[in-house]
């Protein structure tokens, strides 16, 4: 049900395509020209400690939206999203940690486990969701909407996927799981949507 509402939502509110090539996929988007107006903006996810966190809250900022996951072969860039996070957060930029469980059950743990792993592991103290699908039948809105934008490039493939978002809500660049946090053309890009 919440699909087809999602689906009647979007079809509803008319076709605006934005601009901005993928980074190592491109492609148009797959899902047809009235998907492509939602905007991120009017995406829900959860906290990690259960409070709502509206993709709303971050208006005017830059985020990096990344399916995580504690028991990954990429689970080390934990690492470097805390120092992209320490880096950009004064000017305006965040990661947006969002834990699934969808790609080899790498991620069976309770929120609070995940919150305490990350804490202690790795000094996580960006934004992390409660854990949501990113693939699938319950795929979560955010990535429905990106990949309204992007096309496939937007869909992950494995934990550690990351979508770039810029301050108006627009899905700008998506980058498989194998670019780390700190890859030159990431920073390049999180820099340019930044202004800076």
């Amino acid at each position: 049900m919440r699909h087809l509402t999602l689906a009647i939502l979007l079809a509803a509110s008319g076709a605006v395509n934005i601009p901005g090539e993928t980074a190592f996929a491109e492609g148009p988007a797959q899902q047809g020209e009235a998907a492509m107006s939602a905007s991120v903006s009017d995406v829900n996810f959860t906290s990690i400690d259960g409070a709502p966190l509206p993709m709303s809250s971050f208006d005017g900022k830059v985020v990096l939206v990344v399916n995580t996951a504690s028991k990954c072969g990429y689970t080390p860039q934990y690492e470097g999203l805390q120092a992209l996070s320490d880096t950009y957060e004064p000017q305006g930029f965040t990661v947006l940690g969002v834990p699934s469980n969808d790609f080899g059950g790498q991620e069976p743990g309770t929120e609070e486990e995940i919150k305490t792993f990350c804490e202690i592991n790795f000094g996580v103290d960006f934004p992390l969701t409660s854990k949501a699908h990113a693939v699938g039948p319950e795929q979560h809105q955010f990535w429905q909407v990106a990949k309204a934008e992007l096309g496939d490039a937007a869909e992950p493939k494995w934990n550690f996927h990351k979508v770039l978002v810029g301050k108006s809500g627009e899905v700008l660049k998506a980058y498989p799981s194998s670019v780390k946090p700190m890859d030159e053309t990431l920073t390049a890009d999180i820099e340019s949507a930044l202004g800076s």
